[in-house]
C-alpha cells in the first residue's frame, strides 16, 4: 500500500455491548497520510469505536465490517490486529506493578518478530526514540503507569507508538485528564511519530487538541453514527457553538 489508499475501511458497523446497540451503522474510511478526528458529546459512542476496532471482547460486532490493510479482521483476536499494525493509545492506561516499561515495551516489539531483536539493539532504538521525544530515559525503567501522572501515562503510550510504527493509530481521547501543558508536550511527541505512512483515527471531546494536531477531515459522532464529516472549520464551530446546532440538524 502506499501513501493515500485507505488503511483503516469501516463499513456499516453495528455493534452491540451486554445486549444494548451502542454503534449503529458507522463508516470510515482513513487513508495512509491523513488524521481524521472523531468527535462528539460523551455517550456518542467513540470509546466504543475504537475498543471495537482493537477487537476487546466485550463489544459485539452484530453487523458490518472492518477492514485494515485490505484484510477483513472483523473477527480477528487484538494480538492479530496489532500484528498487522493496529496501534490503541487507551483512554485509561493500565497500571502494572513489577513489570518495567522497557521490558514491556521489548515484549511488544519481540512479539511481532519472528526473531527477538538483540538487547543491545533493542535498548539503543529505545533511547533514541526517548531522546527524539525529549523524555528522560530513567523513565524506562520505571513500572508501566505505575505512579505515572496523567501526562507521563500519555507520553508512554507515545513511545510505544513510536518504538512500533503502527500502520493505523487510534487515539482515544489523548487529551483527557491533561493540563494545558500536558497537552502541548502530549501533542508534541505525537506529531513527531505520525508520519506519511501512518492513518490516524484520533478520538476526542473537546477542540483542544485539535489546535495542535491539524486533522485532515473532522467527523462528528452521535447517539452511534457518524451524522457529519467536514475539515477543521467543523471543528472550529463545536467549539464556537457546541453540539446543538447539529443536534437540531439532525433531529428526525
Amino acid at each position: 500500500m502506499s501513501a493515500g489508499e485507505d488503511v483503516l475501511i469501516v463499513n456499516d458497523l453495528h455493534v452491540a455491548v451486554d445486549g444494548t446497540e451502542i454503534l449503529k451503522g458507522v463508516s470510515v474510511n482513513v487513508p495512509r497520510g491523513e488524521i481524521h478526528a472523531i468527535m462528539g458529546p460523551n455517550g456518542s459512542g467513540k470509546s466504543t469505536l475504537a475498543n471495537t476496532l482493537m477487537g476487546h471482547p466485550r463489544y459485539t460486532v452484530t453487523g458490518g465490517s472492518i477492514v485494515l490493510k485490505g484484510e477483513d479482521v472483523t473477527k480477528a483476536l487484538p494480538d492479530h490486529r496489532s500484528r498487522a499494525g493496529m496501534f490503541l493509545a487507551s483512554q485509561y492506561p493500565t497500571e502494572i506493578s513489577g513489570v518495567t516499561l522497557i521490558n514491556f515495551i521489548r515484549q511488544m516489539v519481540n512479539a511481532r518478530r519472528e526473531e527477538e531483536l538483540p538487547l543491545v539493539e533493542f535498548r539503543r532504538m529505545v533511547n533514541e526514540k526517548m531522546d527524539a521525544l525529549d523524555m528522560d530515559r530513567a523513565f524506562a525503567v520505571r513500572y508501566v503507569n505505575e505512579g505515572f501522572s496523567g501526562g507521563e501515562k500519555k507520553r508512554s503510550e507515545i513511545l510505544q507508538m513510536a518504538i512500533l510504527q503502527p500502520e493505523l493509530a487510534i487515539l482515544d481521547e489523548t487529551d483527557s485528564g491533561l493540563d494545558i501543558d500536558a497537552l502541548r508536550v502530549v501533542s508534541e511527541g505525537i506529531n513527531r511519530v505520525i508520519n506519511p505512512e501512518m492513518g490516524v483515527l484520533l478520538i476526542t471531546h473537546y477542540t483542544r487538541i485539535l489546535n495542535y494536531i491539524q486533522p485532515d477531515v473532522v467527523h462528528v459522532m452521535m447517539d452511534g453514527k457518524i451524522v457529519r464529516s467536514g475539515g477543521k472549520d467543523l471543528a472550529d464551530s463545536l467549539e464556537a457553538r457546541g453540539y446543538d446546532f447539529i443536534r437540531q440538524e439532525v433531529a428526525p
